[in-house]
């Protein structure tokens, strides 16, 4: 997710595999938030989704498939699955979903809901919180659809409970839209990642209980040539 300038800081993340591993990691950079209009793009493929794959579903997992959550009334974030993702892969999916979700029902909520705390730690803590305040202290919410497609594990390092990861994954914010709070209404002048798609990147490490947790983020946006992948 980007955070306008406007909103404040949502870090992406291009991530350097020393820093996935570490709980000391660079500064982050300051991203665009992406609220959307209300979408009219529910596919048949879209609706009735959401959940990922299961061991028990085999046929469904082995072909891509499309994840619909919704967030709150007029907000919503679609996951493009790939085929036959591992577990590790899946796990890592799934908390960056939960993150995007999280984060805009944290917007949506007035900053009641802070359910996506859950899933970061380190640096990406400290950014997630920043971003949401960034809408709370303006005054701004979101309505749309983000959209995660082309998740890409791009670097991997150690092993087991030590194991620390980056996950890259376009982001597609352009049918969200900047709202006033108190009006509901979208703001005159919508910010720029309502207009083009970025990647992020997430730096991952397994957290106490063994589950992954976002370390890091960083984003690359056009015209750099890694968020060139994310054109179609």
């Amino acid at each position: 997710m980007v955070a306008p300038s406007v909103i404040g800081v949502r870090v992406v993340i291009a991530l350097v595999l020393a820093l996935v591993a570490s709980a000391g990691c660079a500064p982050s950079e300051a991203q665009p938030f992406t609220p959307a209009d209300l979408p009219a793009d529910t596919s048949p493929q879209e609706a009735g989704a959401s959940a990922p794959p299961s061991p028990a579903d085999p046929a469904r997992a082995a072909a891509p498939w499309v994840e619909t959550v919704k967030v709150a009334p007029g907000v919503r974030v679609v996951v493009e699955w790939p085929a036959a993702p591992d577990a590790d892969t899946t796990a890592m999916i799934e908390v960056l979903r939960d993150y995007f979700a999280g984060a805009f029902r944290a917007v949506t909520s007035e900053g009641r809901d802070t359910g996506y705390l859950d899933v970061v730690e380190h640096d990406a803590a400290g950014d997630a919180s920043s971003w949401v305040r960034a809408f709370l202290d303006r005054r701004r919410s979101v309505r749309g659809t983000a959209r995660l497609y082309a998740p890409n594990v791009s670097a991997v390092s150690g092993s087991g409970d030590d194991r620390g990861a980056q996950l890259d994954v376009c982001v597609d914010e352009s049918k969200m839209r900047l709202l006033d709070a108190a009006t509901g209404k979208p703001v005159a002048r919508q910010p720029e990642w309502t207009r083009k798609p970025f990647l992020q990147a997430a730096a991952m490490g397994r957290g106490d209980d063994g589950g992954w947790r976002i370390r890091l983020f960083r984003h690359a946006k056009l015209p750099d040539e890694r968020a060139k992948g994310c054109l179609r």
